[in-house]
């Protein structure tokens, strides 16, 4: 038996187990695939910090890490190459003696009067004092029966102005009107048609929508962040055998209406292509109102999904990204602009070499949300952060929500009516840097008494579109890991450990918890 086991090598989930460790404590770390590191190993190479005073910890010490491996100021570099950032939290691990398992995933949980006994993989059972759950789907927290929530209340929940369906709004991500997703014409004013998915084009959330303002459940879109370079042995983007062409008629719509209003598009307009890594390599991510992002609705279903269910929805995204990338370099009707922009880039040939040059990470932006001592919520970052008397951590980046869903309208003004796609539940409100309290990354004492959740934390769907950031998962996930370690030392329950002790031991190893 050891005295901690941490589920999920996430960088949150490294810095939990490198924290416990460090701290004197024994500490098994299982992880259900075959990399460490989450998204910071797994396409997200560029660093979401916000205001950098905050960053502290193993925070800053990676980022430190990272200057030192490519011998260049810290910060130089928006992040580092996926390989390197797995090498360093890698070393870290070894240098901590912690024991790492891959290929483990979970498939139950024991948990005697609010005490978890033992967990089960699919590479064995371990037992432990103090588990820490660092999955980006907080399998373990629900394992063990601990409430969570999935996806946007409505706003009147928290009394949140931010919360819920939102309405449409312009912006970058969005499509211009008047691209039809219909593939029939649209009903006459007063007979609206149901949103049927034989009515509208693949790549549509057909759903009905909620109301503005209520809650859906819905939660952000998924994706890949591709890791791409020009690097003259860069591997060409494929067809892949399933690729359909009919599924991009959206796509085909959608640069007709552009190229009809004189409106020229670049490759950086659907993908981000800035070469902000080392060795020229850049960050792939979502930028028009059509790209990396799947915003058809099948993550939806994903937080909740069993293993097989999960693998055909992260399939989807993998197949989506594929088609998106040979659609987008091929296809006659895309923009030569955007064909041959696209087409000087590729896949590194030292990147995620077992996994066909996609990421080993699906980014899962957000899936459950455990209903812990305390609840972030919006008041708590606007319009004044609250001061919070357990601060274990700071966060700094805005509210952050990705778009949930690419639905449709009719305009009924037109002497005929016409439909218009759009994607609907993008939201940045900047935020000044605010104190996360240690209830947040603990359950209620009476749901479970030996569990820290660091990543899928308490927190409205607001407030964890702010805290969701890598960042400040390596520093909850260093503050949950002394924690833990305090716990087993201690004898007692993580919500009855002594914070202050806590706080002391977090600015000895430089965390920033107030400013």
């Amino acid at each position: 038996m050891g005295d901690v086991v941490v589920y999920g090598g996430t960088a949150g989930g490294v810095c939990a187990a490198v924290a416990a460790a460090r701290a004197g404590a024994q500490v098994t770390l299982v992880e259900p695939g075959r990399h460490l590191g989450g998204m910071v190993s797994g396409g997200l190479g560029y660093t979401d910090l916000g205001d950098a005073r905050v960053l502290g910890g193993l925070g800053r010490e990676f980022m430190l890490a990272i200057a030192e491996r490519y011998d260049v100021p810290p910060g130089h570099f928006a992040g580092p190459e996926p390989h390197v950032a797995e090498a360093i939290l890698t070393g870290w691990v070894e240098d901590a003696k912690v024991d790492v398992v891959f290929g483990a995933t979970l498939t139950g949980a024991q948990v005697v009067d609010g005490v978890i006994t033992a967990i089960s993989t699919t590479a064995g059972d371990y037992t432990a004092g103090v588990y820490v759950d660092a999955s980006y789907e907080g399998d373990l927290m629900a394992a063990a029966g601990v409430p969570y929530d999935i996806g946007r209340e409505s706003r009147t929940k928290y009394g949140e102005s931010l919360a819920g369906r939102r309405e449409f709004a312009p912006g970058k991500h969005q499509f211009p009107p008047f691209v039809s997703p219909l593939t029939t014409p649209p009903a006459p004013y007063g007979k609206s048609p149901e949103h049927e998915p034989a009515a509208v084009l693949p790549l549509v959330h057909a759903r009905p929508l909620a109301e503005v303002g209520a809650g859906d459940g819905g939660v952000m879109a998924y994706g890949y962040r591709v890791c791409l370079t020009q690097a003259a042995d860069r591997i060409p983007f494929e067809r892949r055998a399933g690729y359909d062409p009919a599924e991009w008629e959206l796509a085909r719509r959608w640069f007709a209406v552009l190229r009809t209003g004189g409106v020229e598009v670049s490759a950086g307009d659907v993908i981000g292509l800035v070469p902000n890594l080392p060795n020229a390599k850049c960050d792939g991510n979502s930028i028009g109102p059509l790209s990396l992002s799947l915003l058809d609705g099948t993550n939806w279903a994903y937080p909740d999904a069993d293993p097989t269910e999960r693998e055909r929805i992260r399939r989807r995204h993998e197949d989506y990204t594929r088609d998106f990338l040979w659609f987008m370099t091929t296809d006659p009707d895309v923009p030569r602009s955007v064909r041959d922009g696209l087409a000087a880039w590729g896949l590194p040939v030292d990147e995620f070499t077992d996994t066909g040059g996609l990421p080993h990470q699906l980014y899962v932006r957000e899936a459950r949300r455990m209903r812990g001592e305390y609840v972030l919520t919006q008041h708590d970052l606007l319009p004044r952060p609250a001061a919070q008397y357990d601060s274990v951590a700071m966060g700094s980046y805005h509210i952050d929500v990705r778009e949930l869903q690419r639905t449709w309208s009719v305009a009924y003004e037109h002497p005929d009516p016409v439909a218009s796609v759009f994607n609907e539940g993008y939201l940045s409100v900047g935020v000044a840097p605010y104190q996360i309290p240690y209830r947040c990354i603990v359950p209620r004492y009476d749901d479970c008494r030996n569990l820290l959740v660091p990543v899928c934390l308490s927190a409205s769907h607001v407030a964890f579109a702010s805290v969701r950031m890598e960042v400040q998962y390596e520093m909850l996930g260093q503050a949950a890991g002394l924690a833990a370690a305090q716990a087993v030392a201690t004898a007692r329950a993580v919500q009855q450990i002594d914070v202050r002790r806590l706080q002391d031991d977090l600015h000895a190893a430089g965390a920033v918890l107030a400013l």
